[in-house]
């Protein structure tokens, strides 16, 4: 093991992804991709191979992901520092990601640049996050009646409400996240009730509205 360079570990289950990043990473001094995951099991099974740096983790990927994967990460290694890279804009995921124990933030659109600095502060016990999450970190410390709807949603429940929202039905859902219908379907009616709206149609006007996708999305 190179202890001269950040030992980092990439999390995607898209490969051209991961050899992008892994060119973008080898253009610098002091990062080294020292191992590759493509899905949830892959990620636990190679932490516990050995020690790593750094996890460049995407939150959406087959099998365990999202917060669930990151709560699992940081309970076997609680020093190892987790860099979400994804497609998802801040204001879906940011902020619970950075609640379930990671040390920063990005999306894909991010220049290299970032990419790099990121890598290389939260290597060092830093956290990078942007502005714009700070502000919505911010804005969550208010009480709870003053707060959107979708902020009560728990994290599978958001995650759920996300799926939704992004056109997938029942059965696909629950392929995802290796859950049965009929649970999708009770954290749909739980998350209809929690947000007081009536369905699918709504809840998209709603992430629409609250800017949580975007138009062209769909």
């Amino acid at each position: 093991m190179h202890k001269d360079k950040i030992q980092v570990l990439l999390a995607d289950d898209h490969t051209i992804i991961r050899d992008g990043l892994k060119q973008i990473l080898a253009e610098t001094d002091d990062i080294s991709v020292a191992g590759q995951a493509a899905n949830g099991n892959e990620v636990l099974a190679r932490i516990r191979e050995r020690d790593w740096d750094v996890v460049v983790l995407d939150i959406s990927m087959p099998g365990r992901s999202g917060l669930d994967l990151i709560k699992m990460l940081k309970s076997e290694k609680p020093e190892l520092q987790i860099l979400i890279l994804s497609m998802h804009q801040e204001e879906q995921y940011a902020v619970r990601a950075l609640h379930a124990g990671a040390a920063g933030y990005l999306t894909k659109e991010s220049d290299s640049d970032i990419l790099i600095a990121a890598i290389r502060r939260i290597a060092h016990g830093g956290v990078h996050i942007s502005e714009n999450v700070v502000k919505l970190m911010v804005h969550g410390i208010r009480p709870a009646s003053e707060l959107l709807p979708h902020t009560r949603l728990s994290d599978r429940e958001y995650q759920v409400f996300n799926m939704l929202v992004a056109g997938l039905g029942l059965t696909e859902i629950g392929e995802r996240l290796s859950l049965s219908v009929k649970t999708i379907s009770t954290h749909k009616t739980h998350i209809l009730e929690k947000m007081q709206l009536a369905n699918t149609a709504e809840l998209i006007r709603y992430a629409i509205a609250h800017q949580i996708v975007k138009i062209n999305d769909f």
